[in-house]
């Protein structure tokens, strides 16, 4: 069983057409306080309706709405009644799937565009406005009823709306940075169109899971797996809340830890919980099981195999307990998220949604698994969580696992985390770390440094080396759904990468990472 801290009334339902920018439709929504989900658009009926939807969004899609098994718009939703807003394919579904028409265009509209709104309207301030767009299809004619409510030069129809029933369709998409008005434009459908009081707060989060968690659990005892990341943390903290000393928190030293973790995760951890906390040593069984394996994806399922029988192992000595709290967020179920032909396609396996073995003996309790990683935050600080700990770098299931690719071995793990400590030390030195909710946009987000398995030519004391690559990461980001790399100034690169190749045996090369994600993810692996 799984634990949805989704409210009873305002809520709006995100069906899912394959988009690269759906999960930022949700994310938007979430920062004005109202419960968002994201559903594949062929979701039943009784899933999407339970979380109480007050109104729908389409999200765009790389098909064409007139193409033979082109994704299509489920009955139930325009016989609902609730207010509709399709976004570039969600739009255009929404035309033919009432009596409008939609054709191919001969010239395409790719990046940014300008529309104009000749009258104000429930949906776009008027004048002229930049947008963000991306279809070679177009709507010829809206469906009875519609309004053409703003164009560009390309898109006759860049917008459109059935003011008395509620629908509009937008040709831009709202949801990207690139379109300076989006947010305006989706803050106006979900809070006056679909007449929605904001009230997905911390405070409401918290005693929705403590409520849920309690009744998953009831007074059996609990077992945690804390990584010592930000998302173990927190959800250790609230169940800890709804159920005291019954849980028991189990965290493992795998060996793939950043440099003096395990001491610092311990020493935070200790004074929370006391007795409740068990410290495993289980390197030598994470090491061997990772024995010449470099496939990423393995090493997520093996990594994750291990944490399990570790913690199963671990369970003979805190009551046997049945269930497990595991730091699943709503971006890692994302990511997981198995292909098809219309949705998303699987983006990495995390270890704790696609790499757990399927005889797992334990029921899992997952209260942040519908969060973004900036609610998590907010939940870790209204818990009473330090702010160091809650505002720790991420840091990804598997370890430095991920981040160590190719081979894994202890002298190339040292060897990474020397480099990461003397990266993440510069940037502290620096003050360009993002510490608190208050923290410039600037601030980085996240940044960690990558083992390459590739060897290079080099000079030192007048010696040939052939020695690896180190890539630094460094990324600005407010969501971790998107990020862009952080413009780190020249002389702090220069030095931290003059370190690097003095203080860190084993590599003579540093490089930085300069891609944003997308087309990248955040870690490489």
């Amino acid at each position: 069983m799984q634990i949805k801290t989704s409210p009873n009334k305002n809520s709006i339902a995100v069906l899912d057409y394959g988009s690269q920018y759906s999960q930022l439709i949700t994310r938007v929504i979430r920062e004005m306080q109202v419960y968002c989900e994201l559903f594949p658009w062929d979701a039943s009926k009784d899933k999407i309706f339970g979380i109480n939807p007050k109104g729908f969004i389409l999200s765009g899609g790389p098909n064409s709405v007139y193409e033979p098994n082109a994704p299509f718009l489920p009955e139930f939703i325009l016989e609902s009644g609730l207010p509709v807003l399709g976004i570039c394919y969600g739009m255009q579904l929404l035309a033919i799937s009432l009596d409008g028409q939609v054709v191919g265009s001969k010239d395409r509209e790719y990046g940014l565009a300008h529309i104009n709104v000749d009258q104000e309207n429930p949906l776009i301030p008027k004048g002229e406005h930049q947008v963000w767009m991306s279809h070679g299809d177009r709507i010829k004619t809206p469906p009875s009823g519609f309004q053409i409510m703003a164009a560009s030069s390309n898109s006759p129809v860049a917008c459109m709306g059935d003011i008395e029933k509620k629908r509009y369709g937008v040709q831009f998409h709202p949801e990207v940075k690139h379109t300076p008005i989006g947010r305006e434009v989706i803050k106006r459908f979900v809070i006056e169109v679909c007449n929605i009081s904001p009230d997905w707060t911390a405070e409401k989060i918290i005693n929705s899971a403590v409520e849920k968690i309690r009744d998953q659990v009831g007074n059996q005892p609990v077992l945690s797996a804390i990584s010592g990341g930000v998302d173990s943390s927190v959800a250790t903290a609230l169940v800890q809340k709804a159920v005291g000393d019954q849980l028991t928190a189990v965290f493992v030293d795998n060996g793939l830890l950043r440099k003096n973790e395990r001491e610092q995760v311990e020493t935070v951890f200790r004074e929370r919980l006391g007795k409740n906390l068990i410290v495993s040593d289980a390197v030598e069984p994470f090491m061997s099981a990772l024995r010449d394996v470099q496939d990423p994806e393995k090493k997520r399922k093996i990594i994750g195999e291990t944490f399990i029988r570790i913690f199963e192992k671990e369970a003979h000595n805190a009551g046997k307990p049945k269930f497990l709290v595991q730091g699943t967020i709503y971006p890692d179920v994302i990511e997981s998220s198995a292909p098809d032909r219309s949705k998303g396609h699987r983006i990495k396996s995390h270890h704790n949604v696609g790499g757990l073995p399927e005889d797992l003996s334990f029921n899992l309790v997952e209260p942040l698994r519908y969060l973004f990683k900036d609610e998590v935050r907010s939940i870790g600080e209204a818990l009473g969580l330090p702010a160091a700990l809650v505002w720790r770098q991420p840091f990804p299931g598997p370890g430095l696992a991920v981040r160590c690719l190719g081979q894994i071995t202890k002298e190339r793990l040292d060897c990474l985390r020397d480099a990461d400590a003397i990266f993440i030390e510069e940037l502290n030195n620096a003050g360009l770390m993002a510490y608190s909710s208050d923290s410039s946009r600037d601030s980085i987000s996240q940044a960690f440094a990558v083992l390459l398995p590739v060897q290079s030519v080099g000079v030192m004391g007048d010696q040939r080396t052939y020695h690896e690559v180190i890539a630094l990461r460094a990324v600005t980001t407010s969501d971790f759904m998107t990020a862009d790399w952080a413009k780190l100034p020249d002389p702090l690169l220069s030095k931290v990468a003059n370190r690097i190749v003095n203080e860190v045996f084993g590599v003579n090369r540093v490089v930085y990472d300069i891609t944003s994600k997308p087309p990248a993810t955040i870690e490489w692996e």
